[in-house]
């Protein structure tokens, strides 16, 4: 049974606890959060202990679940992993470059785990094409969101659109080759809307919109590859996919068309979505990886990656600010 205490009990860390509480392999020791309102209303509903020091609350578990605002991330990471405690961290990683190639550094050199919540990796539209073969060469994501003061402590680009570019690092096996990007601050002092495009090596190329300031909400992503389109509907939870029809592609809907090469035959499908819970499942899956000495589904260093982008991001954007 591993030991589990949370770090941060507000409207995300809330359902940290809430799924916490149904994994087996678990105990719930207790939470740390600053705010006294929230964690009396914790402790009546969850009946949990609140730890007033930081330090006692890593003492006492195997691992620790930091739910806190982003700032505060390095700090508790390094005190856990320094003390031999497992780690799971919200994203980013941390809130400076420097730090998360610190903590990066700190894992390689511990007998520890750490693994980043990036958790659209575990969402059920993603889950769904895992086991078609993903070898985009152009990429379209819009994830919009409306506007909430939660989570405004970074830019649009690290609290949403940093869950777009860990997929497509992950999807795209080639180095980045340059990254053009324009954004704007609305409602906060830091980017609310970008518009980002990333070119790889390999010639694929990603085109991403994000926002915090929209009257609608959207988090879709559509890849495009040699005969192939497939559209993952992050929100909704639907996956569609186009394509050439083959002799393995049976029971799917199909049509025929002409074109310059003749007559085509096109197969769409919408592959089956499981009806599991994203945030269980990656707290369960980085149980599984600590109890079986097996890497993270999010390491570190996917992580510390998908923030490295991120920051050339925000540099473009404040360099074409400076310039306009």
């Amino acid at each position: 049974m591993l030991k589990v205490g949370i770090f941060g009990v507000g409207h995300l860390g809330k359902f940290h606890l809430n799924n916490w509480k149904e994994i087996k392999v678990a105990e719930l020791v207790g939470f740390y959060d600053p705010n006294d309102s929230i964690a009396q209303e914790v402790t009546n509903k969850y009946q949990i202990a609140r730890f007033l020091d930081p330090e006692r609350l890593i003492e006492a578990c195997d691992l620790i679940d930091i739910v806190a605002p982003t700032p505060l991330h390095f700090t508790l990471c390094e005190k856990a992993i320094r003390k031999g405690k497992h780690v799971f961290v919200e994203k980013p990683l941390a809130n400076t470059m420097d730090e998360a190639r610190e903590l990066v550094q700190l894992v390689r050199e511990s007998n520890v785990k750490l693994q980043v919540g990036h958790v659209e990796r575990f969402n059920p539209a993603y889950l769904a094409v895992q086991s078609v073969p993903l070898h985009p060469m152009f990429i379209e994501v819009h994830r919009l969101a409306q506007f909430n003061p939660r989570g405004t402590e970074v830019s649009v680009i690290l609290d949403l659109m940093i869950h777009d570019i860990d997929i497509i690092l992950s999807l795209v096996k080639s180095e980045v080759k340059t990254i053009s990007a324009s954004g704007v601050a609305v409602m906060t002092d830091t980017p609310d809307i970008a518009s980002v495009r990333i070119e790889f090596n390999n010639g694929c190329v990603a085109n991403l919109t994000s926002s915090r300031i929209s009257m609608k909400k959207m988090r879709k992503m559509r890849l495009f590859q040699k005969d192939a389109y497939i559209g993952i509907d992050f929100l909704n939870k639907k996956t569609e996919i186009i394509k050439l029809k083959t002799p393995q592609d049976l029971d799917v809907f199909a049509f025929d068309i002409e074109t310059p090469n003749g007559k085509k035959t096109i197969a769409l499908s919408n592959p089956s979505v499981p009806e599991v819970n994203a945030i269980k499942m990656e707290l369960e899956a980085f149980c599984t990886a600590i109890l079986s000495n097996t890497p993270t589904r999010v390491s570190e260093v996917d992580g510390l990656r998908a923030m490295d982008i991120a920051h050339q991001i925000l540099q473009k954007i404040k360099h074409n600010t400076i310039n306009t």
